[in-house]
């Protein structure tokens, strides 16, 4: 489930561009130049942003239990992805 850029699915995310800049993200999908985020307050899990690979920046950080759980198709909440984000990026 990963590209060329070596983004995959449970990684944490900065978007460089838009209106949602300087906010981070969670990657829930990877699909060709796209990734789709969510943020579980603004973007929640059942409306991803879809967003181009360019206009964001990879993280030294990645969650294996939300992506075990999304890769396996368990369902996650955004109280799931909010609590990943808050223990992570402080």
């Amino acid at each position: 489930m990963s590209i060329n850029c070596g983004i995959d699915v449970g990684d944490i995310v900065l978007s460089t561009a838009g209106r949602d800049r300087s906010s981070y993200f969670i990657v829930t999908q990877v699909e060709n130049d796209y990734v789709y985020l969510v943020d579980g307050d603004i973007r929640k899990v059942e409306n991803p942003k879809k967003k181009k690979v360019k206009h964001i920046e990879l993280t030294e950080f990645h969650d294996s239990e939300i992506a075990d759980r999304l890769i396996k198709n368990n369902k996650i909440t955004n109280q799931d992805i909010k609590k990943c984000l808050k223990n992570i990026i402080k």
